[in-house]
């Protein structure tokens, strides 16, 4: 049910960004909605029609060709698209008055309409789907030849609605995809770190006491000096980034860090745990991370550093 729910108000949104925003001030798109958007602002036809055409004879041609689950995805949100642009193609008919307001708002309620769309696990086809069945038939990459497809339509615009609003469309388009990606990954972007030196304890402790937060060992080893070590892993929210550097600065300047952009990370926990979780981590045996004056080696056995 809650897929139904996603997909119905991604869809609506899509169509919204359509008719409010991209057909009263001549903002095109890729894939076949922007087709149809072309020959609106060309001939004069309802793009709700031109999608409605458009998808029954991809249909056609995909059934027989592509497997089920694809065009199934697709079967439900591509024609209450259709439905939904014909039935508001007349709510604003006047130009919002700045194109450029125009494709930023067009581009991020189509953006968001989307990733609701891919969140509820379906899709609006379009030129994704023609560039799968030229893969199926000539071997095609299809990440390729969907952007092909969609730069070719897009930079058509520039005979239609001329250069200026052909940039703004790509705004929008620029837009609509970081819009995507945040419903789709999550608003809330995460860091993770991986950070290896030889004081990986006392960062660790700082970690803990300072940042309040915890850090994950991993067993490691180099490839060039061959010696074993562990390696620290930690997870942080993008705003407390700073904070965990100047905390892996302070105890070791020459540490080997490595920032990685993350956005969807579930379960556990960014926090120190609780007296009452650590109950929950009885394996955990603390004598196998060696102590500082240790120096770990690939045979397994331990050498004192201060010798």
């Amino acid at each position: 049910m809650k897929q139904i729910i996603l997909a119905l108000i991604g869809t609506i949104f899509c169509a919204l960004a359509t008719t409010i925003f991209a057909m009263p001030n001549q903002i095109a798109d890729g894939g076949i909605l922007g087709i149809a958007l072309l020959l609106f602002y060309s001939l004069g036809w309802s793009p709700g029609i031109v999608t409605m055409v458009a998808f029954i004879l991809l249909q056609l041609v995909s059934f027989k060709f592509l497997p089920k689950g694809i065009v199934i995805k697709t079967m439900v949100n591509v024609p209450l698209l259709s439905l939904f642009i014909f039935l508001t193609e007349n709510i604003v008919t006047e130009p919002l008055g700045d194109s450029l307001v125009a494709a930023i708002f067009a581009g991020i309620t189509m953006g968001v309409g989307f990733g609701l769309i891919i969140q509820a696990g379906s899709s609006i086809g379009g030129t994704s789907t023609i560039a799968r069945l030229l893969a199926q038939r000539y071997e095609w990459n299809v990440v390729l030849t969907t952007f092909i497809m969609d730069a070719i339509i897009v930079l058509t615009g520039i005979f239609i609605i001329g250069p200026l609003y052909t940039l703004y469309t790509i705004i929008a388009l620029f837009i609509g995809k970081v819009a995507s990606d945040y419903v789709i990954g999550g608003f809330d972007s995460k860091k993770a770190v991986t950070i290896i030196s030889p004081e990986f304890q006392k960062i660790a402790h700082d970690i803990n006491t300072v940042m309040s937060s915890s850090a994950t060992f991993i067993n490691g080893s180099g490839s060039y000096t061959e010696r074993q070590h562990f390696i620290l892993y930690i997870i942080v929210p993008s705003y407390r980034l700073l904070a965990l550097k100047r905390i892996v600065r302070e105890v070791d300047a020459n540490a080997f860090v490595v920032v990685h952009n993350v956005k969807d990370v579930s379960g556990g926990t960014f926090f120190a745990p609780t007296p009452e979780e650590d109950v929950a981590f009885t394996e955990f045996d603390e004598e196998t991370i060696p102590p500082d004056t240790e120096q770990v080696t690939p045979d397994g056995t331990t050498t004192d550093k201060s010798d």
